[in-house]
């Protein structure tokens, strides 16, 4: 960040909370914002584009108002936020319709806007381009950085498509039946080519997640496993506050990952993760393990009552077999015991 407060920087300080605004109200507050430094610009019924200016980095986001109203501090995008508060320039493509098949992007109005950009060589003008989406927006996160070849892309579980004959295995989204993923901006890997780098990060004990990253499949993507992060492992991410510092390094072009796996490491200290870390390890099969693990969270926190149950009994088990854990380590290098 520069020393001098840019415009931008100085708006975001004093934006009010928007998180509890309905679709409309919400709507007009970042329309309000975005005049004052860019533009607001509907795309379609249920779709938008806010455009925060500030030369030379572009961080390109694909959000829609659920999750950004439920997620983010303030209820305003997270490339809008990161943006107000680096300094950088941001492109937030936004779903805000009653449809969760907005989620996907899938939009003439969208195509024709992208259309447009390309035309003026908008996204010449900037040094650094970051393209990022989580899920369904994953997926146009991915399917639309074809528009800014040499662009960084950052898709958390998304989908490769939904097309039935490539995708019938997943289920899990019935109304996108009726959606077309042949035409324009179709199949999401494919729209990666011109990429210079792209990262794709799942879990992969998520079968359906694990499949269609399988699919993103070349020399120039990495795919990135995020074990027990779950069916929504941007959540989690965000939770542990490890989508700042990824994006951040994408944005300043170091992003590897090695990178993305040291933000990551937070979660050996998420209840949420520590709690599926526990269901997987069985006290009765895998004492050892389990017992240290316990421990480990025990240390940690003195109400957490499920983990003190498996301790007790994995430590049964290892006395009825005449084993023992080591004596704990100092605080300090406590983190060390984890299974």
């Amino acid at each position: 960040m520069s020393e001098q407060e840019t415009e931008l920087q100085k708006s975001m300080k004093g934006i009010e909370d928007i998180s509890d605004f309905p679709r409309d109200e919400w709507c007009e507050a970042i329309e309000g914002l975005s005049e004052e430094l860019g533009y607001y610009e509907p795309l379609g019924e249920h779709h938008s584009v806010a455009f925060l200016d500030e030369k030379p980095r572009l961080l390109v986001t694909f959000e829609s108002y659920e999750r950004t109203t439920e997620r983010t501090e303030k209820g305003y995008p997270i490339g809008m936020s990161l943006a107000g508060e680096h300094g950088w320039s941001s492109l937030t493509l936004i779903s805000h319709g009653p449809d969760e098949t907005g989620d996907w992007f899938r939009s003439k109005h969208i195509y024709r806007y992208f259309d447009r950009l390309v035309d003026e060589g908008f996204f010449e003008d900037f040094d650094q381009v970051v393209f990022y989406g989580a899920g369904a927006c994953g997926y146009a996160a991915a399917a639309y950085s074809v528009v800014a070849p040499g662009a960084t892309v950052i898709a958390v579980a998304p989908q490769a498509t939904l097309n039935g004959r490539l995708a019938s295995w997943d289920a899990r989204f019935p109304k996108t039946r009726r959606m077309d993923f042949t035409t324009r901006y179709g199949f999401a890997p494919d729209m990666l080519e011109g990429a210079e780098k792209a990262y794709v990060l799942y879990d992969p004990k998520v079968e359906a997640d694990a499949m269609h990253a399988a699919l993103f499949n070349a020399p120039h993507i990495t795919r990135v496993p995020c074990r027990l992060f779950g069916i929504d492992p941007e959540y989690e991410i965000m939770e542990i506050d490890a989508l700042a510092p990824i994006l951040e390094a994408a944005i300043q072009s170091r992003l590897t990952q090695r990178v993305i796996t040291q933000a990551l490491r937070k979660r050996r200290s998420h209840m949420g993760y520590q709690r599926r870390l526990l269901a997987e390890l069985a006290p009765s099969s895998r004492p050892y393990q389990t017992a240290l693990f316990c421990r480990y969270v025990l240390r940690q926190r003195r109400n957490a009552p499920r983990f003190r149950r498996a301790y007790d009994l994995a430590m049964e088990v290892l006395e009825g077999e005449g084993k023992a854990l080591p004596p704990a380590q100092p605080a300090a290098k406590a983190k060390n015991e984890t299974a």
